[in-house]
């Protein structure tokens, strides 16, 4: 029985630290609460990422959009909060309140913590990383040196509104919370309180996420660099929204920044990359992607649906169940969904595969044959593929093999590789259609404009036919966007389409192919960075600049 089953138990709730936007900075302990809630409220910045850890039928609560549809809870305003946390708590539910940040250090959640505490209504905290401790953390700023200096925290908006603030001694190092708008003011007034003119400050927006963006500057000059950097409104700006958080840090610790920065300068940092994969295929790639601080979007090409007729699937599997099979290959992890929904439509399970050798074309494959119960008894040593598994597989022996037939359950378009390898080995083959692949649907009509407008700095291609699918469903990617390819054959394909490769994986494989762009967009990186430049991703438009196709 699930934790959300119970209608009568004692209704409860907690208020929860989610972090300062990178959702991997949720605790355990956050995650395995969220997992049991019946109500959440979710402040905005992080309401996505907490809402992942939840049932299904979790109600919620967000200023942002939802599936759901939010709740009239007035606004997001403290008393309105606690009433609904209050009917909730008294109804037996378990609410869940996220603050972005922590809720030690937010003055609402401590509103509704007083309301709660009035009420006579249980609850918990459990704290998460603060906002003003994170973002210099991923800024590359640490605020306390070998100099055991003082760090003190300041509220932007009680500066300018008038509040007695102590600064402590000129060498305290100060974070102070504010917003985009509000910075250069905030700057002043810290000066009006005693700081130098030249005190070196730093200014974060979006931080800890793939957008972030740090500016180095001193107190007097920060308004003039963010209006150079076009970020504040200038006469050819286009400015970003003046509410934006922003998390400054004025000390000498911000020096250490340009030896301490290591999330900015990932080599894909803020890089849109476009994967023409399933988001279940493509889950490995992209969480290489994001380790490179890149943001991938997978956009499905292929859709795969049953074969035209059943027969050959269920001959194959009355020949897998009756011993007619010394082998069973699988290619691909649709080849194994095919044959586990025929198992299941059967009745059968894993069980049917004793006494019969089970081959996997790569690491992927093998993984979805374990989640199915089924360990594989061959994978490649050396390349992941068709030419790989047969550099591996063993010729027909009479006298050690009793059964000369590999069945080998594959699409519609397969290759042949595979079968005239098994072949001249000496071996049967009972090549089965187990699925079909035909194009997907045309994506949204904004990714196609993105795919198009170049939108994406780069796009990944790990065969020829996502290649062609790409192009029919969406059209040609701009010629700003890098063109990376998995091997010679799928490169050849993009230059018919006229695409520009930038990028070819050393080996056919998804993962040397995200290797092989990390190593390209630092190479950009190092380039600039050793010219002086600014470092711009691909898709940024350089003023008076026009990339030209090699």
């Amino acid at each position: 029985m699930s934790p959300t089953a119970t209608a009568d138990r004692t209704g409860r709730c907690t208020f929860l630290g989610a972090g300062p936007g990178d959702p991997g900075l949720l605790t355990l302990r956050a995650v395995e609460v969220l997992a049991t809630a019946d109500l959440l409220i979710a402040d905005p910045l992080t309401a996505v990422a907490v809402r992942s850890h939840c049932p299904q039928a979790v109600q919620l609560y967000s200023p942002a959009e939802s599936e759901t549809g939010p709740l009239d809870i007035g606004g997001g305003d403290p008393a309105a909060i606690g009433k609904l946390i209050g009917e909730a708590v008294q109804a037996g539910k378990h609410v869940v309140r996220t603050v972005d940040g922590d809720p030690g250090l937010d003055g609402r959640a401590a509103e509704e913590m007083l309301a709660c505490a009035r009420a006579g209504l249980a609850f918990e905290v459990i704290p998460g990383v603060a906002q003003s401790v994170g973002v210099p953390a991923y800024a590359g700023v640490p605020l306390r040196g070998s100099n055991g200096a003082d760090v003190r925290f300041v509220d932007g908006s009680a500066l300018l509104a008038g509040a007695l603030v102590d600064l402590g001694a000129p060498e305290t190092t100060l974070v102070v919370r504010t917003t985009l708008g509000q910075l250069p003011a905030t700057a002043n007034a810290l000066v009006s309180h005693g700081r130098k003119p030249d005190a070196p400050l730093c200014a974060t927006l979006s931080g800890t996420t793939t957008r972030q963006r740090t500016f180095t500057s001193t107190l007097s000059a920060i308004a003039a660099d963010l209006k150079a950097a076009r970020v504040l409104p200038s006469p050819v700006s286009a400015p970003v929204d003046p509410a934006t958080s922003v998390i400054a840090v004025v000390g000498e610790q911000v020096a250490h920044r340009s030896s301490h920065s290591w999330f900015e300068t990932k080599p894909l940092f803020g890089w849109n990359v476009l994967v023409p994969r399933t988001k279940e295929q493509a889950h490995g790639l992209s969480e290489q992607l994001r380790s490179y601080g890149a943001v991938p979007q997978e956009v499905p090409t292929i859709a795969v649906e049953p074969p035209r007729t059943p027969q050959q699937m269920e001959r194959a599997i009355k020949g897998l169940v009756t011993g007619r099979y010394e082998w069973i290959a699988f290619t691909s992890v649709n080849a194994v969904r095919a044959v586990r929904e025929k198992f299941e439509e059967y009745g059968l399970d894993a069980r049917a595969f004793a006494g019969i050798k089970v081959a996997a074309v790569g690491e992927t494959t093998a993984q979805a044959l374990v989640d199915f119960g089924v360990k594989p008894d061959l994978v490649p040593s050396g390349e992941q593929s068709a030419a790989g598994l047969l550099e591996d597989w063993p010729p027909y022996d009479p006298v050690f093999d009793p059964i000369d037939r590999v069945l080998l359950p594959r699409a519609d378009i397969a290759t042949e590789t595979l079968v005239a390898g098994l072949v001249e080995l000496g071996w049967e083959v009972d090549d089965v259609t187990a699925y079909r692949t035909v194009r997907a649907s045309p994506p949204p009509a904004e990714t196609r404009e993105a795919i198009k407008g170049g939108g994406f700095d780069a796009v990944l291609f790990t065969s020829s036919s996502t290649v062609r699918n790409l192009v029919g469903i969406a059209g040609k990617p701009h010629n700003v966007t890098i063109i990376a390819c998995i091997g010679p054959a799928t490169a050849k394909t993009a230059e018919e389409h006229g695409l520009r490769v930038d990028v070819m994986a050393p080996a056919p494989s998804a993962s040397a192919l995200a290797q092989a762009l990390a190593e390209f967009g630092a190479g950009r990186r190092d380039a600039a960075t050793s010219a002086g430049e600014p470092v711009y991703r691909p898709s940024e438009r350089r003023p008076g600049s026009r990339r030209k196709a090699r």
